[in-house]
């Protein structure tokens, strides 16, 4: 027999795990199927939607992520019926009113994406009033993607360069992968890491397609409204297992 001190140890040792991401982006889903399930109002499942965007918010300043992009309301939710698009409407508002002041506190800086001309007035104060409120804070980004399409604005970003072209400002031939992401409404940001999806929907909804060429993408089965710190930190850590290539050879193969 070995001596003990030179017995074979067989314990397997864990994965190490890499780093956090800087950009998480988030599909919150399944806000009324929560509802329905229980009976509920479907507005009582962005009520508590709204609850779980907070509780994610404190979860990503806990762990030092530098940026949170939430997709509030899409361009394709005009579509839904008219009074659950004003209970939507009416929910950001309440959420700008009540947490403004405790993002600012905490030092979040809010940004907000998509295409704001074409809300009503009192909505685009709100949302102008919570970025030139936080706009010097240098904490989480809590990026509000409200009323967005990612080909709506990849559209937009088009014709931005399309006018400087015929202005002569710009030429065509000088137009590369920087000069069209410094036109999107995410100039500035870096590109999302890791995108989550709840709901178990499988599918990016018009969601920073631009954006998530090279994002790690988890899909979750929870709904929206029982999205919590423990849910965020087991898709991180999926994250944080995966060996990123973007395009060339594993980092662990080297």
């Amino acid at each position: 027999m070995p001596p003990e001190s030179t017995a074979l140890n067989l314990a397997v040792a864990e994965p190490a795990l890499g780093p956090l991401p800087r950009h998480v982006a988030i599909i919150m889903d399944g806000n009324g199927r929560w509802a329905a399930k229980r009976g509920l109002p479907r507005l009582e499942g962005h009520r508590r939607g709204v609850e779980a965007v907070r509780r994610t918010v404190r979860a990503a300043i806990g762990l030092g992520i530098e940026h949170l992009t939430v997709y509030g309301f899409s361009a394709e939710n005009w579509r839904r019926p008219a009074d659950e698009v004003a209970d939507l409407f009416g929910l950001l508002k309440r959420f700008i009113r009540v947490d403004l002041a405790q993002l600012h506190a905490n030092n979040v800086r809010v940004s907000v994406i998509g295409d704001r001309p074409a809300l009503a007035e009192d909505i685009r104060l709100l949302l102008d009033e919570a970025e030139e409120i936080t706009c010097r804070n240098s904490g989480l980004n809590l990026v509000v993607a409200f009323n967005y399409g990612g080909r709506q604005e990849i559209v937009q970003a088009v014709r931005r360069l399309a006018r400087q072209v015929r202005a002569g400002e710009l030429d065509p031939e000088a137009i590369d992968m920087g000069t069209i992401a410094a036109a999107l409404d995410t100039r500035g940001i870096p590109d999302p890491d890791l995108v989550i999806r709840t709901s178990g929907e499988m599918r990016v909804s018009n969601f920073l397609p631009w954006q998530t060429a090279y994002s790690e993408f988890v899909f979750l089965p929870d709904l929206w409204p029982d999205f919590d710190e423990d849910t965020f930190r087991q898709a991180i850590d999926q994250f944080r297992g995966r060996d990123r290539r973007f395009g060339g050879r594993s980092a662990k193969a080297l």
